[in-house]
């Protein structure tokens, strides 16, 4: 019997407000000391009430709107009981009867379209460090501001599974609404897999994969949990409905303890914070703060971009932005210069923090079509753009510096050539290609640009070379 797959994902993205969501406490603790970002609020101490951030709501209508998600003008926080340490409260404070973002849908490169449930806000819990026979907890993570995005059971691939995590990460750090940093957990994705008969009506039960914070990490779990369902399907055995953990060393999921209900957790409304009520244009306002979105950018490039370039690029919001400024007849050229040659730099990340003006870059586009620069010199230009040292610089003024503008008065290039066939090393040469043999004409061109130290235009050299050999 053949199984469907079906995959429903959970992504929880840390808004980069200042502060966090109930108190005014560094929000930003990468790098800091274990619960150093902490308040009386984040401890839960008797009588410390939470205060709600205001920023925390405009970052997530906008994160809303990336999503093509209604944003309801009415929401409230809920109390989620449940005893861990990494949570002092003994609750967690998130939106479970009336979250603030509603339905909507993130399409993919490929075109097909993940419909979203709803999102709601919702404070973070604390982190723990398991060690042989103890464990340490770090509360600096605790009502960090959080958006849980809960998509419908709309994916059935793993790979629609990566390219959806992946262009929600695309989405959120488009609208500015998180620093989208993996590798300090900014986003956390929880991968529900479930396989039915193919051609049921009905799902599988299911089991969830619990933070995943890499869009590979997402691929290979979807791929193992396909392939673990189907053998326990084939075997006449049952799935267990639980949570599991991801090993990326082994690509193992491992079983944690049986999947929670709704019911589990006892949600209550929060007595301690008020509804939240937001005008239209409250809402109309915050909307209009979007940028250019990667579709926005596919469909203003993907004609003139190829596609595997183009997917590349819009790993980088600030590139594209950067893109958007560039001359039409100059964008291929510079596209192929940020993942040819910026993005292949150890430096890469540093130098994409402070990208050149567009002036800059077009003005480099014209110098290499002009053949003021080969191809070479415009790759060296191109990464000098970059250098701090060159800051005040204009595109020119870097390229003469270097020593890197192409002769191309012909008057000059002639009286090289000219030096360059009087001497006799180069009579040989000279009279194997008369009788024929084309390949020398390389040996002859090299010799030019050796006596014109690099500087001559090594195609207008050939000609000038043909012409007076014939």
């Amino acid at each position: 019997m053949k199984y469907y797959p079906t995959i429903g994902i959970e992504c929880h993205v840390q808004l980069s407000t200042k502060t966090k969501l109930f108190s005014e406490v560094d929000n930003d603790a990468r790098g800091k000391e274990p619960n150093s970002c902490v308040s009386p609020v984040c401890y839960a101490l008797p009588g410390m009430l939470p205060r709600l951030n205001g920023e925390a709501i405009k970052y997530a209508i906008r994160a809303g709107r990336a999503m093509n998600c209604e944003i309801n003008a009415q929401s409230r926080f809920d109390r989620k009981h449940y005893f861990y340490p990494d949570s002092p409260k003994g609750y967690q404070i998130t939106q479970f009867y009336h979250p603030i973002i509603g339905a909507g849908y993130v399409e993919l490169p490929s075109g097909t379209k993940i419909r979203i449930e709803h999102a709601h806000l919702e404070g973070d819990a604390g982190k723990l460090t398991h060690f042989d026979n103890y464990s340490l907890v770090d509360l600096n993570r605790v009502d960090t501001p959080l958006i849980e995005i809960v998509s419908m059971p709309d994916i059935h691939s793993a790979k629609d599974a990566h390219d959806y995590c992946k262009e929600l990460w695309r989405l959120m750090r488009y609208a500015k609404v998180t620093y989208g940093d993996l590798y300090n957990g900014n986003m956390r994705f929880d991968v529900n897999v479930s396989l039915a008969p193919e051609g049921s009506d009905k799902l599988g039960t299911r089991a969830e994969v619990k933070n995943l914070n890499s869009f590979r990490s997402v691929e290979r779990a979807v791929e193992y949990e396909i392939a673990r369902q189907t053998k326990i399907l084939e075997a006449g055995e049952k799935v267990v409905q639980e949570t599991r953990g991801w090993n990326d060393a082994t690509g193992k999921t491992t079983g944690q303890r049986s999947k929670e209900e709704a019911k589990d957790y006892r949600y209550m409304p929060e007595p301690d914070l008020p509804p939240i009520n937001l005008s239209r244009q409250f809402i109309n306002d915050e909307s209009a703060k979007l940028s250019m979105m990667p579709s926005d950018y596919r469909e203003k490039f993907g004609q003139t971009i190829s596609t595997d370039i183009l997917e590349i690029l819009l790993d980088y919001p600030e590139l594209m932005e950067t893109m958007n400024g560039i001359d039409e007849k100059h964008i291929t050229m510079i596209a192929n210069l940020f993942t040819s040659v910026l993005l292949a730099e150890e430096k890469s990340v540093e130098y994409l923090n402070d990208l050149p003006d567009t002036k800059k870059l077009n003005d480099l586009a014209e110098m290499n079509e002009k053949k003021e620069l080969s191809s070479t010199a415009t790759k060296e230009v191109f990464l000098r753009l970059f250098d701090p040292q060159m800051k005040g610089r204009d595109t020119k003024t870097i390229a003469k510096e270097l020593g890197l503008i192409q002769e191309n008065d012909l008057g000059a290039l002639e009286a090289i050539v000219d030096a360059v066939l009087k001497k006799p090393e180069t009579k040989k040469a000279q009279d194997d290609f008369r009788n024929g043999e084309e390949k020398v004409i390389g040996f002859l061109v090299g010799q030019v640009m050796k006596e014109s130290k690099g500087k001559a235009n090594p195609s207008a050299v050939q000609q000038i070379l043909r012409d007076k050999l014939k």
